[in-house]
């Protein structure tokens, strides 16, 4: 059990801190983008990244709360190189924007982190017509991740340091809908079910590395692409799930703190003991095991073509 502090391969546990984790990594010289960066992990994951050197662009939908958070930051590490910038998942247009924004500063990317994410609303759809889960926890961030492949692929071959993407996951993937994917029914109102559907984005978190670590292997490309469990952590994140998210809020003394809860993101943007790692599954500062659909590497290519058919045509 998590709360005994057991640690693994890595040296850390489920109880390490972001910062425990990252600990002597001299993050100098590098640029990170993380998403949803102006509530619970999202902060402490660009807190963390700056505290190492890292150059932060906070990706988040409401700028003066993201503003805020930069002041906050700044006052506890003066210097630190912190930047906001808009992008909301819900909409591809902001997505668009935000990416030809990013690439317009003519700075690298090494790190790209896709943390920004929403749980188990009623049905709603983006403001693109797609079942919002589905649009915010995987289309959004598929197709950020593509504009600024590019970018990233430049960086790493120009300053010959490894690109490192980080997808937050859940362990919930494994208990979204039987069949894994419902692509003939994203859309299917009738049949909506807010926890499954979660679980149903979660899963395509996963196998977006999949395929991208396919792809990379494939390209020479030196990018790796993980995903992670951050573990339950009573964020506002779940404040839509219902049953889950009564259980969360009322059992605090088994739940992850937030420094606990951004440990594994920041893992996996810095720690050098998982450089080469790609397409893995992590949890607890450690490798794990995603379920066999997770694993699917003909699912993720089906999934990537899929998700393209959204992404190229709005």
């Amino acid at each position: 059990m998590w709360i005994f502090g057991l640690k693994g391969q890595s040296g850390f546990s489920a109880r390490s801190t972001a910062e425990q984790v990252t600990k002597g990594v001299d993050g100098k010289g590098l640029v990170a983008i993380v998403t949803g960066s102006s509530n619970g992990i999202g902060i402490e994951t660009a807190r963390v990244l700056a505290l190492r050197g890292v150059h932060v662009i906070m990706g988040v939908r409401n700028c003066k709360a993201g503003e805020k958070v930069k002041e906050d930051i700044l006052k506890k590490i003066p210097g630190a190189k912190i930047d906001v910038m808009e992008i909301d998942l819900n909409t591809f247009a902001s997505i668009r924007k935000f990416a030809a924004a990013f690439i317009a500063t003519g700075l690298p990317l090494n790190i790209l982190v896709n943390n920004a994410g929403i749980m188990s609303p009623p049905f709603t759809l983006s403001k693109d017509g797609i079942e919002q889960q589905f649009a915010v926890n995987h289309l959004g961030p598929f197709l950020l991740t593509n504009l600024l492949l590019d970018t990233m692929k430049n960086t790493a071959r120009n300053c010959g340091k490894e690109g490192r993407i980080v997808n937050i996951g859940s362990e919930l993937h494994k208990f979204g809908y039987k069949e894994g994917i419902r692509f003939d029914k994203i859309n299917d109102k009738d049949s909506y079910v807010p926890n499954s559907a979660y679980g149903q984005s979660k899963l395509c978190n996963t196998l977006h590395c999949v395929e991208l670590t396919r792809k990379f292997k494939e390209e020479g490309v030196n990018i790796t692409a993980n995903s992670l469990h951050p573990g339950l952590i009573a964020t506002n994140i779940s404040q839509n799930s219902g049953v889950l998210g009564c259980f969360l809020g009322c059992t605090q003394m088994l739940l992850k703190n937030v420094p606990q809860g951004a440990s594994t993101s920041c893992y996996l943007a810095l720690n050098p003991k998982v450089t080469g790692v790609s397409g893995e599954y992590f949890m607890d500062n450690n490798k794990s095991k995603a379920s066999k659909m997770g694993r699917d590497s003909e699912l993720a290519k089906k999934l990537w073509e899929f998700s393209l058919t959204f992404t190229e045509t709005k």
